[in-house]
């Protein structure tokens, strides 16, 4: 049975950062969709990403750099939450952490290129002749396909999706938290690998694209993260020692 334990400065830290980096990236992204269109802008050709973007000055590259490690931070949780809830030698817990974290990685590194290989192309395509314009729509085309579509976007998107579907499916079997959330997990999940159509198409075109997906799953996904940190919080306070239900 569980018991009671007075030491839960982990799984609060845990409950508390997966709160704090699902509420300041939501709060990131709803700036920089106001500033820079975001994420439809993403889909749009270098002519015109690139003068939006060196029009949006330094204000814009600072909310890209916020943006990136407000997301970033949900590494520390995701790397916590085992021994949080007492399960640092369950199998699936274990892959899942690391999936979880190389996941975040992988956005970041599409976050951050936005900070500093970005800016530069589009001061040099403003700046330029037509030739030096086609140049830059191709190392644009390169560094964005790379860096975002395939890193950030589709493997970045697929190991999180991953993350949650083992995280929720642990939680339905176990019922180490609420067995809604593994429930919900499992189907903002879905919604979310739903957006993958919309990646896809950067490569294939004509491949089937719901529009809503990526706005529904990603903002689905983060309201779940911030759920399974208040559950966690609640555990705490209960003073449900970590392990699992017997």
């Amino acid at each position: 049975m569980a018991t009671n334990t007075s030491d839960n400065t982990t799984p609060r830290v845990t409950g508390v950062l997966f709160v704090v980096s699902a509420l300041a990236f939501a709060a990131a992204a709803t700036v920089l969709s106001a500033t820079f269109d975001w994420p439809d802008i993403l889909r749009e050709p270098a002519s015109v990403v690139l003068p939006a973007f060196d029009a949006g000055g330094a204000g814009l590259v600072w909310t890209w750099f916020a943006t990136a490690w407000t997301y970033g931070l949900l590494a520390i949780p995701v790397l916590l939450l085992p021994a949080s809830l007492g399960l640092r030698d369950h199998p699936a817990v274990r892959v899942a952490t690391w999936v979880g974290a190389a996941s975040v990685l992988l956005s970041l590194i599409g976050f951050l290129r936005w900070v500093f290989v970005v800016p530069p192309l589009a001061a040099s395509y403003v700046a330029g002749d037509p030739a030096a314009r086609a140049a830059v729509e191709a190392a644009w085309i390169a560094q964005h396909q790379f860096g975002g579509a395939l890193l950030g976007e589709h493997l970045g998107q697929l190991l999180v999706i991953g993350w949650s579907v083992i995280l929720s499916v642990v939680i339905l079997r176990t019922g180490i938290l609420p067995r809604w959330l593994g429930a919900a997990g499992l189907l903002v999940s879905f919604l979310y690998l739903l957006n993958q159509g919309d990646i896809m198409a950067t490569a294939v075109p004509g491949f089937p694209v719901w529009d809503l997906a990526g706005l529904i799953g990603s903002t689905g996904w983060g309201l779940w993260v911030a759920a399974l940190g208040v559950c966690i919080l609640v555990r705490s306070g209960r003073g449900t020692a970590p392990g699992l239900k017997q």
